[in-house]
Parts: C-alpha cells; sequence; structure tokens
C-alpha cells in the first residue's frame, strides 16, 4: 500500500511542468475579465471575475480545477479617505493560502515545492491593505463551485463595513433552477402586491402540503417562506454553505448511487420533484455534511404575491438523515427525513441571522398540527411531525445584526415566544 501511494503521489508530481518549464501566461494575455461583474457605492467600486478551468490553468501553470481550487479574481477601487482591509473569509470560510495551492499541486517531493510557482502564486494573490484612493487587484483561491459561484466580498474600515455580493452563472452543470422561466409563471393580472395582514391571510389559506404530479396524494408540509429577491435569497443561503440542486437525469443518478455506495463525494446531489400550484419545485437549495447521507434540504415556488416589491417564495424544509431505496419513486433512490421537521425549520432561522441578511422573522398557521405519537407521512412513506406552523423570513441586503432582526409580531410556536420564560416544548 505505501508503495502504491508514493507512485501515485509521483504520477501526480510527473504531470507538473518541471520548474525549469514554469511559464505561466500573463494576465493580460488570457481575456477571463472581459467578463468581469462589478458593483459600487460613493466610495468604493468592486469589480470580480472567475476563470474558467482551462484560463486557470494558463493563467497559473497547473490544474487547479483538478484539486478542487477555483481562483477569483478581484479588484477593489478605494475612493474614499479610509483605508479598506477585504476579508477573504467572507468570499470563502476555507480558502486556500498561495502556498498552500502550490504544495497541493506539487506535493512536498524532491524539493520541487520552494520554486518559481510558489513566487508566481504569491504575486498574483490579493494582498491588504487597501489605501485611500488606490486600488488593488488579485486572486483569492476558494474550494470549488459548480453551477454558480456567489462571491462575497465584505470590507472593512475603522468603524466601516461594506457588502458587495455577486452572482455568477457556470457552465457545464445542469442546476434546477436555469430550467424555469420565473418571467412567465403567472400571466401579470395574477401578479399582485400584499400588505403584511393580506399576506398573513394568504399564508393562512395556502394548502398544507406538497403533493404529487396529479394532486392525488399529499407530501411534506409546506412549512417554509422566503421573501427576497432570487439572487438576495441564493447569497443569503450561499454565504451560510447552502448550495444548489443538480437537475434528475442520468449522469446525476449515477452520481447519487455511486456516493451511496462508495462514498464520494457529491455536494449537489439532486432534490426529488414535489409539486404545488400545479408543478414541480422551481429550485432547491442544500446544505450537505459528511456524506450524501446527511444534509439539510428545501424547495422553493415562486408564487403569485409581492410583498414590498419583493417576490415570496413559498415552500418546505426537512433533514436528510440517511439515505435509501424506494419503490415509491424514481430514481429508486431517496432520502430518509428526520420525522420533526420542525427542527430543520428552527435550524434554518438560526442559519441565515448569521447570513446578515434575515431582516424579519414570523409565523403564520396553514401546515395543521401532528402529534409525534399520530404522525403524517410524506410520499415515499417518511413518518413526521410538526406544530403546525410557517416560518416567515424577509431577507435584505446587509449587513443586518443579530439585534436588528425586527419580528413579526402575528403568531408563533410555543417554543419561539419571544421574552416567554415559561415557553414549552411540543407534547
Amino acid at each position: 500500500m505505501t508503495i502504491l501511494m508514493f507512485l501515485g503521489l509521483f504520477a501526480g508530481c510527473a504531470t507538473l511542468p518541471s520548474p525549469s518549464s514554469y511559464e505561466p501566461a500573463s494576465i493580460n494575455a488570457i481575456r477571463f475579465r472581459d467578463r468581469a461583474l462589478s458593483k459600487a457605492d460613493e466610495d468604493i467600486r468592486v469589480t470580480v471575475a472567475v476563470p474558467t478551468a482551462d484560463e486557470a490553468r494558463a493563467l497559473f501553470g497547473a490544474d487547479l480545477f483538478g484539486r478542487e481550487v477555483q481562483p477569483v479574481w478581484v479588484k477593489v477601487e478605494n475612493h474614499s479617505t479610509r483605508t479598506y482591509y477585504l476579508l477573504s473569509a467572507a468570499t470563502d470560510p476555507n480558502y486556500f493560502s498561495p502556498l498552500e495551492t502550490v504544495y497541493s499541486l506539487r506535493g512536498g517531493l524532491f524539493g520541487i515545492y520552494r520554486d518559481e510557482m510558489e513566487h508566481h502564486f504569491r504575486s498574483m494573490n490579493f494582498r491588504n491593505p487597501i489605501s485611500p484612493n488606490t486600488a488593488v487587484s488579485g486572486f483569492i483561491f476558494t474550494n470549488l463551485d459548480e453551477g454558480e459561484k456567489i462571491v462575497q466580498i465584505d470590507l472593512i474600515a475603522a468603524e466601516q463595513i461594506k457588502l458587495f455580493t455577486f452572482f455568477i452563472q457556470i457552465p457545464g452543470m445542469r442546476v434546477d433552477y436555469r430550467m424555469v422561466d420565473f418571467n412567465s409563471l403567472y400571466p401579470p393580472e395574477m401578479i399582485r402586491d400584499v400588505d403584511q395582514d393580506a399576506l398573513k391571510a394568504e399564508l393562512e389559506e395556502m394548502p398544507c402540503c406538497t403533493t404529487n404530479q396529479e394532486g392525488s396524494k399529499l407530501g411534506d408540509p409546506m412549512n417554509l417562506v422566503i421573501i427576497g429577491d432570487f439572487k438576495d435569497v441564493v447569497a443569503a443561503f450561499a454565504r451560510r454553505g447552502w448550495l444548489p440542486a443538480e437537475e434528475t437525469y442520468a449522469t446525476a443518478v449515477w452520481k447519487t448511487i455511486k456516493s451511496f455506495f462508495f462514498g464520494s463525494r457529491y455536494r449537489y446531489s439532486p432534490v426529488s420533484p414535489l409539486h404545488f400550484f400545479g408543478r414541480r419545485q422551481d429550485f432547491a437549495r442544500q446544505k450537505p455534511r459528511h456524506n450524501i447521507h446527511e444534509r439539510n434540504h428545501l424547495r422553493l415556488w415562486h408564487s403569485p404575491w409581492r410583498f414590498q416589491g419583493k417576490p415570496v417564495f413559498v415552500g418546505q424544509i426537512s433533514r436528510d438523515i440517511g439515505v435509501r431505496f424506494t419503490s415509491k419513486a424514481w430514481p429508486p433512490v431517496t432520502h430518509k427525513i428526520d420525522p420533526d421537521v420542525d427542527e430543520a425549520r428552527f435550524a434554518l432561522i438560526e442559519d441565515l441571522i448569521y447570513s446578515q441578511m434575515l431582516a424579519h422573522v414570523g409565523f403564520a398557521k396553514g401546515v395543521g398540527w401532528a402529534r409525534p405519537s399520530k404522525p403524517r407521512f410524506n410520499l415515499t412513506g417518511d413518518p413526521y411531525f410538526t406544530d403546525g406552523y410557517r416560518a416567515v423570513l424577509i431577507l435584505d441586503r446587509g449587513p443586518i445584526a443579530l439585534d436588528q432582526i425586527k419580528y413579526l409580531d402575528w403568531e408563533a410556536p410555543r417554543t419561539f415566544q419571544l421574552g416567554d420564560a415559561n415557553a414549552s416544548s411540543r407534547n
């Protein structure tokens, strides 16, 4: 085994150019910045671009994507009198240092670690500070994302913080929401603005649960409402490690089965379709943990309502605790959910609090109560119980401090009675 490991490492190193032939392309010769996106306020202008795998290989003279490293180019122009600092951990809490990236590419063998590649990676890295009336540019070495890249740029100065969020689509993976034309889901006459009272009434009258395609059987409970622009929604979730889901097709099914049997990593496993408003979910989000067996996931549907000019998404959330075969769905592999679906709902609230984009939280009735001793069942036969409430989460562009989050004074589960020292658990 030791010899095989050694040969594998040696083979990995041998695929890279020797130090004498290391000649990465000039950054000006690779046109990846033609796709750059920019945002600005009165003081700061931020520009970002994400190279493709081939562009990254040319820029750095090595296969970064093969090591699941994705460089993100950032330029910050500071037109203020303050000195700003970019927080790389906001872009990726587990970002790579330049030398760490080099080491993973070249290995530590034969003294080839400290060479021209090390110097090049360090020279390409983004370096603080961003002094007044200057511009700084460089790369942050992030973990590889597929389908989409949410680039969060947080800048801090003395008594000042600025947040810029970029939504970048990455070709190559069939992400579920790309199959949906949000602008044509409803005719114009169906779309209507609602105030807080009307929104509460609509949510309470909404059907309790998802259904099968025919609408003849009830599935998982509709226990979640997210209000915000689509890009703000995905940005808030991305800040807390939530990922898109791949469409269910042959390649994705095979990846799921392979991950199930061999424990291989698959962060974008498809979320099985459920139906509401007469259609399958418009998009899903998932937060994978150690393996495919464990993840929190949610499905969302674009509703015909607008609240304070923002879209209202309704959906369901649950926690996956295992994978099993089933004869009630295709593909015949499905996740088993934690029967306490309220736990996943509360976990999401806690998660989004730390996204710094949660402005309001509240609850609405409409799901219906189900006791642990007398659970309901979803379409694949998993039992669940619930207090019957829908979490209502209103997002906004941050930063929103924890003590700035406001509460919708509607109704609430006994486990969420703010200031009530006698709040008790569900039966």
